[in-house]
């Protein structure tokens, strides 16, 4: 026995959690379509939407895709910079 799930239980323990979180996402986007513009995002909203195309790709690095969607560049003085 090598200790692997399969699909089957991983979807039924997965299942209720995701279903929350997409359902979460879903009207966190509701609440942005029906807000009023108030100028330059800064990109926020293209980032959300190219994270839910990673989201819908077939790709087993989906996560870590997505945190370097959302991640700083590397800067090497980051200690400096951030007084540390």
């Amino acid at each position: 026995m090598t200790g692997e799930r399969t699909r089957d239980a991983v979807l039924e323990q997965e299942f209720l959690p995701l279903r929350a979180k997409i359902l979460e996402i879903a009207a966190g986007l509701d609440r942005l379509d029906r807000a009023v513009p108030a100028g330059d995002d800064g990109g926020r909203r293209e980032r959300l939407e190219k994270a839910i195309q990673l989201l819908l790709a077939e790709d087993p690095s989906r996560a870590a895709r997505v945190q370097l969607l959302f991640s700083r560049d590397y800067d090497e003085q980051w200690r400096s910079r951030l007084e540390v």
